[in-house]
């Protein structure tokens, strides 16, 4: 099953009066279950193409789906539901709220779609086992190290169960060490759930655990290399 497709996607925008052809035509399909990096050096397009997946931006021309859903014919409520039911979030920073404990982080998002209550600490205190912090659910972000706290991201992302998660430069403000602690917890959680994961990334660990690699150079697909 086809989870992304893109096909033709332009995002173009200004900068200090200049037009920056930030992807030129980039038509790319990712299936259920792939773990796959989008790599490439600053500016080529990787994390824009990220955004553009995720709905976050709306591209300049060119279509894309999540999922079976066309975003081009949906208005900006709708592909926020999109973004809610369907699509997980990693990024780089953590982008937790700080005065929230990990367990009321990692239940937002049902809190979002509307399911509180008992079944959603529930949910969130699984995904949080899951990621093997099941006894820091009253912790607070600033008393997580950050590996810790990217574990709470990926609970959260994981938690509504969505058909992809999008990951931003997940390992770049971790060690190595914690870098690929990540990157197996995360590679066991596609395995086990069977869930898409695609990356955005220059880090080479990133690129030696993902399956499939799509090199990016100036907002064009330069190459593939699947494994």
């Amino acid at each position: 099953m086809t989870v992304v497709r893109t096909e033709k996607l332009v995002e173009d925008y200004a900068l200090n009066g200049i037009t920056v052809n930030a992807l030129r035509g980039v038509g790319l399909s990712f299936e259920a279950g792939e773990f796959a990096a989008v790599a490439g050096p600053s500016g080529s397009g990787k994390s824009t193409f990220l955004h553009l997946v995720g709905c976050l931006d709306e591209p300049t021309s060119g279509q894309g789906e999540i999922d079976g859903i066309d975003a081009a014919s949906r208005t900006k409520t709708e592909l926020a539901m999109l973004r809610r039911r369907r699509i997980g979030f990693i990024f780089q920073a953590y982008n937790l709220i700080p005065v929230l404990t990990a367990m009321e982080n990692v239940s937002l998002p049902l809190t979002l779609l509307g399911e509180g209550g008992r079944e959603a600490r529930e949910r969130a205190a699984l995904a949080l086992e899951e990621v093997g912090l099941a006894d820091m659910g009253k912790r607070r972000p600033k008393e997580m190290s950050g590996g810790q706290q990217q574990r709470v991201a990926i609970a959260r992302a994981l938690v509504k169960k969505p058909a992809l998660i999008l990951a931003d430069e997940p390992t770049a403000n971790l060690d190595s060490k914690t870098g690929k602690e990540i990157l197996e917890l995360m590679l066991g959680l596609n395995r086990s759930a069977g869930t898409t994961f695609i990356f955005s990334t220059h880090d080479k660990m990133v690129m030696d655990y993902a399956r499939r690699i799509v090199l990016l150079h100036d907002g064009l697909v330069e190459s593939e290399i699947r494994k």
